[in-house]
């Protein structure tokens, strides 16, 4: 038997007589349906096909149905299987406690459903195996992933990632993905410092493995949507918001021991030692007042050539208009890019942002239309609340895309620290 039971529920790995190289990790809350196939599947997958010695345990989190009870009765009929429970729930939380417990020198985690094809299990650890890479995870955006799912799904994946390139200047390309792996003295020195203990524990663990330093690994996955999946998008995505808000605190304030992280894994010194974003704050303000200035210029050309002309046209030269000069002022200003070289691009560039600006303006418009026929001050109110939101996005998609620092550019091209 791999597991021990006691009479308040709580079990606890009992370590096998081979150490395991890797250690896979299954968070489950409520999973008495998915269990059992799921963890044969992987059973068979690691026996078969995996050359090291292995364990999978089972990390339930305060599940209410027989979850906990399927999952003691796989680690007695499966060798290598243990089991361990926790009375508060929290993806983050299992997570957390398992790879701390775990004696393995990798630790993994996959979701229950495995919608991640398992022929990219050995391509995630190996390099982190041979000691080439400290984390690696599956991504569904990188080049050579093939993804089955819902263009909802897709849209907030995407929307969510570009947020994170824009304010917290992650480069990974997929926080989300239920397919990770770390080494376990990583772990052990990264593990402490991450707050959170749901579904942002991904995020903010590679935000703080990359500003330590680490080098993070990228496996193209195959991966099928499970379209049972009960995770709350509205809510998760909310909560997700939240943890991007304070751990972009904490990088701005400096709070974070980043240095002295750096320095335990034997990191150079980070160019900006508080381990803010390049020019974040800098940029934040800059481009405060410059959408200030914008959005002043667009309502009045707005209400200049909206005497002449219908509503939805003067929105569109008004944005147009405003944009150019919007995009020139911040290309120089926030962002300090200066020169001629790329200013095509940024401009087409901008311009496409545009088309996702006028989307939200002339969609409020048409919604407002519909609903009712609204004179000047309730077009005005609608159009400031639509541009409120559109400018929240121009700046996440400036940063993160148009300006983005990009390998090969002359200095003056780049965006340059505070």
């Amino acid at each position: 038997m791999n597991t021990a039971l006691t009479s308040d529920l709580a079990t606890t790995p009992v370590l096998d007589a081979v150490i395991p190289v890797l250690d896979v990790v299954i968070p489950v809350h409520n999973e008495e349906d998915d269990l059992a196939g799921c963890v044969r599947r992987l059973h068979a997958h690691l026996r078969n096909a995996f050359p090291y010695p292995y364990r999978i345990t089972i990390a339930d989190n305060a599940s209410t149905d027989r979850t906990l009870a399927t999952a003691v009765a796989l680690s007695r009929e499966l060798d290598h299987v243990a089991v361990t429970h926790l009375a508060d729930k929290g993806r983050g939380r299992a997570l957390r406690a398992a790879w701390s417990a775990s004696d393995a020198a990798v630790l993994a985690y996959m979701d229950v459903d495995l919608s991640t094809d398992l022929a990219a299990l050995l391509p995630l650890v190996a390099p982190l195996i041979s000691g080439h890479s400290d984390i690696a995870i599956g991504s569904r955006l990188a080049r050579g992933a093939r993804v089955v799912r819902g263009p909802k799904r897709e849209f907030i994946s995407r929307c969510y990632n570009l947020i994170l390139r824009g304010t917290l200047a992650a480069r990974f390309s997929d926080a989300q993905c239920g397919f990770k792996a770390i080494r376990r003295d990583v772990a052990a020195r990264l593990l402490p410092m991450v707050q959170d203990t749901g579904w942002f524990f991904d995020t903010e663990l590679l935000v703080l493995a990359e500003r330590a330093g680490l080098r993070i690994h990228e496996v193209p996955v195959d991966w099928t949507d499970d379209p049972d999946s009960r995770v709350d998008l509205v809510a998760t995505a909310v909560a997700d918001l939240r943890g991007i808000a304070r751990l972009g605190r904490a990088l701005a304030t400096g709070t974070l021991p980043l240095a002295n992280l750096r320095h335990q894994f034997g990191r150079a010194p980070a160019a900006d030692p508080a381990g803010v974003p390049p020019g974040l704050t800098r940029q934040l303000v800059r481009f405060s007042a410059i959408g200030v200035a914008s959005t002043a210029a667009y309502l009045l050309l707005f209400l200049a050539l909206r005497t002449a002309m219908p509503a939805q046209a003067a929105n569109l030269f008004a944005l147009v208009v405003t944009a150019v000069g919007n995009t020139a002022a911040n290309r120089r200003l926030t962002f300090a890019v200066r020169g001629r070289p790329g200013l095509g691009r940024h401009h087409l560039q901008g311009l496409l942002v545009l088309g996702l600006a006028l989307g939200l303006t002339s969609g409020s418009l048409a919604v407002l239309h519909t609903v009712t026929t609204p004179g000047r001050t309730a077009e005005i109110a609608v159009l400031i609340l639509a541009n409120l939101a559109a400018t929240v996005l121009r700046f996440v998609l400036l940063r993160g895309w148009v300006f983005r620092r990009r390998p090969g550019l002359p200095p003056s091209t780049e965006i340059n620290g505070p």
